[in-house]
């Protein structure tokens, strides 16, 4: 039977929570879970989130959509009305999600 990595589950339930219209980034997710500095291990779990998770709520830092399913989460985030700068980045200042300290 097939064991899930601990942290990507860490990853998966805290992203599960992330609300309808806000965002958060790879790094915050990261720091949330005592993981300082592994915004690229949150990448990776995300990579091989399951599909009921809302991953495209998790973005850049500097909000910035990558990988090649860019402009389908693109979509997804403007259906909820997350707004984006002339540049083409999530606004990050008006739609990120500050994770609540005693989330549970």
């Amino acid at each position: 039977m097939y064991q899930l990595n601990p942290f990507y589950q860490e990853v998966y339930g805290l992203v599960a929570k992330v609300p309808y219209g806000k965002v958060v980034s790879y790094s915050q997710i990261s720091w949330y879970l005592g993981q300082l500095n592994q915004a690229r291990a949150v990448g990776r779990a995300m990579k091989y989130s399951p599909s009921h998770l809302p991953a495209h709520r998790v973005v850049r830092a500097d909000g910035v959509l990558v990988g090649p399913s860019a402009e389908t989460r693109r979509a997804a985030l403007v259906a909820e009305g997350v707004l984006f700068k002339p540049n083409g980045s999530v606004d990050m200042k008006a739609c990120s999600w500050q994770i609540p300290v005693d989330l549970e």
